[in-house]
C-alpha cells in the first residue's frame, strides 16, 4: 500500500461487521468485531486497544455514511447511536480527516483522468475522482426503474431478490449509464458484493473491479502532502 506521505497515519474503515485499521508501518489491516449497536466511543476504545503499543501522528477515518465537511450528517443505519457531533480528534488526540468510506475507497482506487466509483454493497456508494479532485457523491437513490432507485437494483436487497446473473446485467447497465452521464473516463466499481462480477468471462475496457484494501490507500492519500491542496475531503 504505497502513497507518499510525510506522516504516520492511522486509517480505520468502519464497517457494521469489522472495524479494519491499518497501522502505520504494517501491510496488512486489524480486524475487530463491529455490531448493530457500535457507538463512536466504543468504536475507539476498540481501535486503541487492538493498537496498545503502535504510534501515529494522525488518523483517516472511513464512515459509513453521508460526511459533509468532515463531519457525519446522521448516524448509521447499520450502527449505534451518537456519530453525529462526536469529538474524533479529542479521543484519538491528533488531528482526524474523516469522510465516507466509498469516497475513502475511491480515492485509493484512483489512477489518472476522471474516473467514477461505485460500491457494491448493502447500499450503493458512490464517488468522483477528477483530475486528483475527490467528489463524493449520493446517486443511491435517484430513480433508475419501475419507481425503484439505483440501490434498489445494485445494493444487496436487489442482489437476493433478482439473483447474481439478472443483478450483474443490471450493474453493468447502470455503470455504462452513469459514466456516460458524468463524462468519467472510467469505472471502478468496489465494496463487498463486487468480487461477484469476477468470474465474468469479458468486462469492457473502461470497467475495472476494485479492492476492498484500497480504502486504506485512500485514507494515507488523504494526507499525501503531493495532493495537498488537490484532493478535496
Amino acid at each position: 500500500m504505497k502513497s507518499q506521505t510525510s506522516h504516520a497515519v492511522l486509517v480505520i474503515d468502519v464497517g457494521g461487521t469489522h472495524i479494519k485499521v491499518l497501522v502505520p508501518g504494517h501491510n496488512a489491516p486489524i480486524k475487530i468485531a463491529s455490531s448493530p449497536t457500535l457507538t463512536p466511543q466504543q468504536m475507539v476504545n476498540k481501535v486503541k486497544d487492538a493498537i496498545r503499543d503502535c504510534t501515529y501522528d494522525c488518523v483517516s477515518i472511513g464512515y459509513p455514511g453521508v460526511v459533509i465537511g468532515g463531519r457525519p450528517v446522521h448516524n448509521p443505519f447499520n450502527l449505534g447511536s451518537g456519530w453525529v457531533g462526536f469529538d474524533f480528534r479529542k479521543s484519538f488526540g491528533c488531528p482526524i480527516k474523516l469522510l465516507n468510506d466509498a469516497a475513502m475507497q475511491a480515492l485509493g482506487s484512483y489512477s489518472q483522468g476522471r474516473m467514477l466509483f461505485l460500491g457494491l454493497g448493502t447500499g450503493l456508494g458512490s464517488a468522483m475522482v477528477v483530475d486528483k479532485m475527490l467528489e463524493p457523491m449520493e446517486l443511491a437513490h435517484l430513480p433508475y426503474r419501475h419507481g425503484k432507485t439505483y440501490e434498489d437494483y445494485l445494493g444487496r436487497r436487489g442482489l437476493e431478490k433478482m439473483g447474481k446473473k439478472k443483478w450483474r446485467r443490471h450493474v453493468l447497465k447502470v455503470a455504462d449509464q452513469l459514466k456516460s452521464a458524468l463524462e468519467a473516463d472510467y469505472v471502478v466499481l468496489g465494496g463487498g458484493n463486487a468480487k461477484k462480477l469476477r468470474k465474468l468471462k469479458k468486462l469492457p475496457s473502461d470497467l475495472h473491479i476494485g479492492d476492498n484494501d484500497n480504502a486504506f490507500i485512500g485514507g494515507l492519500r488523504l494526507w499525501n502532502t503531493s495532493m495537498r491542496g488537490k484532493i478535496g475531503t
